[in-house]
């Protein structure tokens, strides 16, 4: 049974936009979370609040936004319910499903999860939101209910450590053209 079922009274194209805003929250989610099971309950529960109050959504266009909204509540609550003894910025992701002759890249998806996973919570979320969901930095404001020059600080710090973080990673023939090109300045 799909969530176009629960929607009774709303439009046939409101319900196909949310439905398919629900990969979207799962992913994010799963982003901020690092846990499928998690990630789709809190998918869930943004979308089952969505429902009981559609009508507060003032425009349509800013569908996703609103969602997304809704899914960072849900996230916030479960984090205040769930009091961690683990910092969360020592949550590693793990690929346990990954083929055999992917290995390599599923290692490198592991390292990029993990970066992100050790960013603090405020800069993981508007790194996920701008980078992954393309959302604005307008919208991330909304979304997260903070100052958009927030939003650009956090954006920058984050992608200042992602790349700290993943320089080890990088390809070595890419490393040693950059010798080369050092040298020859």
């Amino acid at each position: 049974m799909t969530w176009l079922h629960f929607f009774g009274g709303a439009s046939r194209a409101w319900q196909q936009q949310v439905e398919e805003s629900r990969i979207r929250l799962f992913r994010l989610a799963l982003s901020w979370c690092g846990d499928e099971m998690l990630a789709d309950d809190l998918a869930q529960e943004a979308l089952a609040r969505a429902l009981r109050k559609q009508h507060q959504l003032r425009e349509a266009d800013r569908l996703d936004a609103w969602l997304f909204a809704i899914l960072h509540n849900c996230w916030r609550e479960h984090l205040r319910r769930l009091k961690p003894q683990v910092p969360l910025d020592e949550v590693l992701f793990v690929c346990d499903r990954c083929p055999e002759h992917e290995q390599a890249q599923d290692q490198i998806v592991a390292q990029v999860r993990q970066a992100v996973a050790a960013l603090p919570m405020g800069q993981r979320e508007v790194v996920t939101l701008v980078d992954l969901e393309g959302l604005s930095y307008a919208e991330v404001a909304e979304v997260l209910a903070i100052p958009i020059g927030t939003v650009m600080s956090r954006l920058s710090r984050a992608r200042r450590a992602l790349k700290a973080a993943l320089e080890p990673i990088r390809p070595q023939a890419d490393t040693a053209s950059r010798r080369i090109l050092w040298r020859v300045k």
